[in-house]
C-alpha cells in the first residue's frame, strides 16, 4: 500500500460491515475510491442494492458486491465465513463497523445474547476469527469501530445479562469490549506472528441511523436526541455522516504504527486524526478477560 499513489488500495480486498447505509456506506465508497475491491455484507438485500448504487455513482469503476450477513446470528456469520473462505482470496481490510444502539426493551440474538452485546461485539469477533486465515494471508488490517460511550467504565460481562435491562449500560459494555478486543488482537498477532494489524476508531457524534426509527429493534420513532444531533450537525458542532466515517477510513489506510486509535479532532466532531487511547482500553488484564469471554461466546466453530 503506497500512500503516495492516488489509488493506494488497488488490488486489495476489503470487507465492510454495516455498509448498507450511513457511515458504513461512506467508508465503503471511500475505500472503493482508493482502489479496493469492496465486499458489503448486509442483512437487507434491498438496502444492499441501494448502497451499491451509491458506491458506483460516486466511484464509477468501483468493484463492489454484497454478501448476506446477519451479525445477530452466529449461523449467518459462519455461512459468510465459509463463502468467503471458499473463494480463497487473501483479505487485506476488515472494517467491523455495523452496530445497534439502545433498543428500548431487551432483545436477544439467535444465540441468546443480549442484542447489542451479540451484534456489536460477539458477531464481529466471530467474523474476525472465522476470516483469520485469509486476514493472515493478506497481512491485513482490522478496523474496529467503538463509541464515545466507551470513554468511561470497565468491562463487566455480567452487565449485559443483568435485570432489569439497562439499554445504555449494555451498549457501553459492547463498545468497551470492542476496544479491549482490538488491543488484544494486536497483542496476539504480535506474539503469534499472525502478521495482521488491529486498529480502533470512533466516529464522534453525527446524525446516523443508530438513533432513528428502527421497528426491527422495537423503536417506532426516532429518538429526540437524533433531532438535536441533526441540528448540531448543521451548525458544525457535531460531525456529519461523511466526516464521522473518516476516522475508520484513516484507521484502514494510515501508515501509522499498529494499534493506533483514531477519532475526530474534537470528541464529537472535526477532522480525523490519531488520538490517545481511552482509559478503559488500557487494562491488559481486562483485554485478556474480554478475549477469553469472547472465545466462550463464539464457540468452537470460530476457534483461533
Amino acid at each position: 500500500m503506497s500512500p503516495d499513489s492516488p489509488r493506494p488500495l488497488l488490488g486489495r480486498l476489503a470487507v465492510v460491515t454495516g455498509a448498507s447505509d450511513g457511515i458504513g456506506t461512506v467508508i465503503a465508497t471511500r475505500l472503493a475510491g482508493l482502489g479496493a475491491e469492496v465486499l458489503l455484507p448486509v442483512r437487507s438485500s434491498e438496502k444492499g442494492r441501494r448502497a451499491l448504487d451509491v458506491v458506483r455513482r460516486e466511484v464509477p469503476d468501483a468493484v463492489a458486491s454484497t454478501r448476506v450477513l446477519d451479525l445477530s446470528s452466529l449461523d449467518s456469520v459462519d455461512a459468510l465465513v465459509r463463502e468467503i473462505r471458499a473463494e480463497g482470496r487473501p483479505l487485506h481490510l476488515l472494517v467491523n463497523n455495523a452496530g445497534v444502539m439502545t433498543p428500548p426493551s431487551r432483545q436477544e440474538t439467535a444465540d441468546g445474547f443480549e442484542l447489542q452485546w451479540g451484534t456489536n461485539h460477539v458477531g464481529h469477533a466471530a467474523l474476525t476469527f472465522g476470516l483469520l486465515p485469509l486476514l493472515r494471508a493478506g497481512g491485513a488490517r482490522v478496523v474496529h469501530q467503538t463509541s464515545i460511550a466507551a470513554r468511561r467504565g470497565r468491562f463487566d460481562e455480567t452487565v449485559v445479562a443483568a435485570q432489569p435491562y439497562d439499554a445504555m449500560a449494555s451498549y457501553v459494555q459492547s463498545k468497551i469490549a470492542i476496544g479491549l478486543f482490538a488491543r488484544e488482537l494486536q497483542e496476539r498477532s504480535r506474539a503469534e506472528g499472525w502478521g495482521l494489524t488491529s486498529t480502533l476508531a470512533h466516529p464522534g457524534v453525527s446524525p446516523t441511523n443508530l438513533l432513528a426509527a428502527q421497528p426491527g429493534v422495537g423503536r417506532e420513532r426516532e429518538l429526540g436526541a437524533r433531532r438535536v444531533i441533526r441540528l448540531l450537525s448543521r451548525l458544525h458542532v457535531t460531525g456529519t455522516v461523511a466526516s464521522a466515517a473518516e476516522p475508520a477510513v484513516l484507521a484502514a489506510t494510515s501508515p501509522l504504527s499498529e494499534g493506533t486509535f483514531f477519532g475526530p479532532s474534537r470528541l464529537i466532531g472535526g477532522p480525523a486524526r490519531a488520538i490517545a487511547p481511552w482509559d478503559p482500553f488500557l487494562d491488559v488484564d481486562q483485554a485478556g478477560r474480554v478475549w477469553d469471554a469472547t472465545l466462550r461466546a463464539v464457540g468452537s466453530r470460530f476457534s483461533v
